[in-house]
């Protein structure tokens, strides 16, 4: 208890003090995770939304492997992502390991199913309802799509919530490709990894504290929003 109560402490002077070393850890952390969420976006959306609506041969699946990856250990797509880009890998020409941008192709790998998944749960049935009122209203393709981003906003803002949580949560993958390097690729869940290590608990506790606060702004943004949106 003690510890806990030193860890806040410790937190509100980090945060009070604008501490160099942990806010810039915050803002990789942020950057990594926003930028691997919106390509996760655009790329799983439209994935879900078109899954739940074209009925083809061996979909049943192509959704169980999207479910299976929706629990994928981090640990093990950081694995199989950083034999890829190791040297003797097939894009290690691109040297892309122990970077920021392959702490965001991994990120994006782990949140991609997620997005997927839930956009496709989400639409479910409703997808031809929503096709036949857009239809009925003459809507071309553009409105048509924004139909039903309008019409399933509460399930795709749960799925975009899980993405974020997903990965502004995420250590153990960003650790293999990023390797933790101070100044480079180095996040708060890898400096609180280092931190446990160091027997530094208080500064540990607080760099969680203060990630805590981050994904409860962050998802209150998306509650609003959902909640606004909801009243229109």
């Amino acid at each position: 208890m003690e510890i806990i109560v030193d860890g806040i402490r410790e937190a509100v002077r980090l945060i009070l003090s604008l501490d160099g070393e942990v806010f810039e850890v915050v803002l990789l952390s942020l950057r990594v995770s926003l930028l691997s969420l919106l390509i996760a976006v655009v790329l799983g959306i439209p994935a879900g939304l078109a899954l739940a609506g074209h009925e083809f041969r061996g979909k049943h699946v192509v959704m169980r492997l999207i479910y299976t990856l929706m629990g994928m250990p981090p640990v093990l797509c950081g694995l199989l992502v950083y034999i890829i880009l190791m040297r003797r890998g097939p894009l290690g020409s691109l040297r892309l390991n122990y970077t920021v941008t392959a702490m965001i192709i991994v990120q994006t790998l782990l949140i991609l199913p997620i997005i997927t998944g839930l956009t496709f749960s989400a639409a479910g049935e409703r997808q031809e309802k929503i096709r036949c009122l857009a239809v009925t209203l003459g809507a071309d393709h553009m409105q048509t799509m924004g139909l039903y981003l309008y019409e399933l906003r509460f399930g795709l803002t749960t799925a975009i919530v899980s993405g974020f949580s997903r990965g502004i949560s995420e250590v153990g993958a960003v650790m293999i490709v990023g390797g933790n390097i101070d100044g480079k690729t180095r996040t708060m869940t890898t400096y609180i990894s280092q931190l446990k290590g160091m027997g530094e608990f208080e500064r540990a506790v607080a760099v969680g504290l203060i990630l805590l606060v981050i994904s409860f702004l962050v998802n209150t943004l998306l509650y609003n929003f959902q909640k606004e949106t909801g009243r229109r």
